[in-house]
């Protein structure tokens, strides 16, 4: 089925926080197919959609750097940890009839595809979801710009950032009640506000390849193909 749709590619970015559900650590299936529910519902409105997963809720690099150890060898392991998230996404994808592929900026043969851009839009324009896994590949750089990277190398026309929220707030709303929510603002005006909705190499990258980014709601069942067909409820952020 094909319908009227704001963005006809996109690249959806998840945290791997989102997979965990109530639990404190590791992946709820549940959860992980209930995300996948909503990415078939999307896709089934003719859109193509690739997903950049984080791996927060396996292993954050930077909590290696805080205790003193090497931040290199830590965000490795926090590459790893986005390659188990993918895999997990990618059989909740399969379980709904969803064709999914796995890519990796890291080399791991046995376990999916290694990524180049070439592959990539090959198997997007065999009608597959592709899942991008190990980040940008490379340390000091987060999953973030992982997102906004690719975003740009599949042409997509938005990138799609789930959230713990419906959108961007001056602070944190969970923590301050007085917290403003906006609707739409400009790439710069993340920047300047120091809004921390991505990092500011992702949002920079975003603005130079002129991709809206749109955030919105994980938890809410069903709303990304509501933002999608125009409705739903998103802070979008554009040039």
């Amino acid at each position: 089925m094909t319908t009227e749709v704001r963005y006809r590619r996109v690249l959806l970015k998840v945290s791997g926080e989102a997979l965990m559900g109530s639990q404190g650590f590791g992946i709820d299936v549940a959860v992980a197919d209930r995300i996948a529910a909503d990415i078939a519902e999307a896709r089934s409105l003719g859109v193509e959609i690739s997903i950049v997963i984080g791996g927060g809720n396996i292993f954050r690099g930077v909590a290696v750097a805080s205790k003193g150890g090497d931040r290199v060898t830590g965000d490795h392991m926090g590459m790893l940890g986005t390659v188990i998230n993918a895999l997990a996404l990618r059989t909740s994808l399969i379980k709904m009839g969803v064709e999914t592929i796995v890519l990796s900026a890291i080399a791991m043969p046995e376990i999916c595809e290694s990524f180049s851009q070439r592959t990539a839009l090959a198997h997007q324009a065999a009608g597959r979801v592709v899942i991008f896994a190990g980040g940008t590949g490379n340390p000091f750089f987060t999953t973030d710009s992982a997102g906004a990277l690719r975003a740009a190398e599949m042409g997509a026309t938005a990138l799609f950032k789930a959230t713990q929220v419906d959108g961007i707030y001056s602070a944190d709303p969970k923590r301050d009640p007085d917290a403003v929510r906006y609707d739409r603002l400009t790439h710069d005006a993340v920047l300047q506000k120091g809004l921390a909705v991505m990092d500011v190499a992702a949002v920079a990258l975003a603005r130079e390849n002129h991709i809206p980014i749109v955030v919105f709601s994980i938890h809410e069942k069903g709303e990304f193909a509501k933002i999608l067909s125009g409705g739903g409820r998103a802070t979008i952020v554009t040039d």
